[in-house]
């Protein structure tokens, strides 16, 4: 019943070109940290693989009732979260009823969000993501999994998640950043390839959360 209701809120969007969300929190982390990510990724799954997806980025409450609206929904930060209960509610619903939240660790926020996400599933534990799952088979082949895109602490890059019913409904990539790969390439200076990369696997994410 909830994932019906969940794909009849999204009809609208779904008729029309889509959006993408970031999640704004509280806490006092910047969660509206790289600002030209989400637009940059939205372009490139427009470009090749084929989405319909709107180049303005929408910004939504972790408690607000609009989160129904947006089938991937992206949060990132450097410091501290903190889910209010109505948060841990709204998320846990949205989650459990089809939609995606994918967390990136713009490196600060990993001691943090864990306690979070431990009130939203108090009965689950986050899980590495096996390297044979379908976020790293297409439409862009990741046979070594995560890629590495920015140096934290020297560590191999993680992808740890969350799956409800053999679904991955929450994806926490943890030590390889991602959303700065998605920056516009002044703002880090990356070479090519190692923008293409990370686009290439954030796309490789929207396909999962649009196509699950």
């Amino acid at each position: 019943m909830k994932k019906l209701l969940y794909i009849i809120a999204l009809l609208p969007a779904l008729l029309t070109a889509q959006e993408i969300a970031v999640l704004k929190y509280s806490g006092g982390g910047d969660w509206y940290g790289n600002p030209t990510s989400l637009p940059n990724l939205a372009k490139f799954c427009n470009q090749n693989i084929s989405t319909k997806l709107k180049p303005k980025t929408a910004i939504v409450e972790a408690g607000s009732p609009d989160l129904f609206s947006y089938a991937f929904v992206h949060m990132t930060g450097h410091g501290n979260v903190v889910f209010s209960d109505n948060d841990v509610i709204n998320l846990r619903n949205y989650l459990t009823s089809g939609g995606f939240l994918h967390i990136d660790d713009n490196y600060g926020m990993d001691k943090f969000i864990r306690k979070e996400i431990k009130k939203i599933f108090p009965d689950k534990e986050l899980a590495l993501v096996p390297i044979n799952h379908e976020i790293y088979k297409g439409p862009f082949a990741f046979p070594q999994g995560m890629p590495k895109i920015h140096e934290h602490d020297n560590k191999a890059p993680q992808a740890w998640g969350i799956f409800v019913e053999g679904r991955l409904v929450l994806l926490y990539t943890l030590e390889t950043d991602l959303g700065d790969g998605w920056e516009d390439q002044e703002v880090h200076n990356d070479p090519v390839d190692v923008r293409t990369k990370a686009l290439k696997m954030g796309a490789n994410i929207v396909n999962y959360a649009f196509k699950e």
